[in-house]
């Protein structure tokens, strides 16, 4: 908001109401001219610090996008790695799980030879036994 320029009484009557005039015009052109050239600079100025500001921001997301795309490649190295050691981890629990059932398995066929046995024989015995006192 442009201030106007106003002078005392005084300069009126000393300087005249003419060369008074003219000095308050001249005051307020210097201030307008004074006001534009410093809108100029500064807008000059806030465009080099835009620029710059744009520049440094790029730079910044260049730079986040690289280190984003590190710890990317991290975390999926990390996680193949995982993904290897559940898959070993599985393959043994499975391993120990076929060894386990296959000992039952042959624990269980002896069992049942042994029960077989141990009732054949005696019916065995049985039958010879009839046989011999039926005979």
């Amino acid at each position: 908001m442009p201030v106007t320029a106003k002078l005392s009484k005084l300069f009126y009557e000393r300087l005249g109401e003419q060369i008074a005039n003219e000095l308050v015009d001249w005051f307020n052109q210097v201030d307008a001219t004074y006001r534009s050239d410093l809108r100029e600079l500064n807008e000059l100025n806030f465009a080099r610090f835009d620029a710059k500001l744009e520049q440094r921001l790029a730079e910044l997301d260049a730079k986040w996008g690289s280190r984003w795309s590190r710890l990317d490649a991290k975390l999926e190295q990390r996680l193949a790695q995982l993904d290897a050691k559940i898959d070993q981890s599985v393959a043994a629990v499975r391993g120990e799980i076929q060894t386990g059932l296959a000992r039952q398995k042959v624990e269980l066929t002896r069992q049942m030879f042994t029960f077989w046995l141990g009732t054949i024989l005696p019916l065995g015995g049985l039958m010879v036994t009839l046989h011999l006192v039926l005979g």
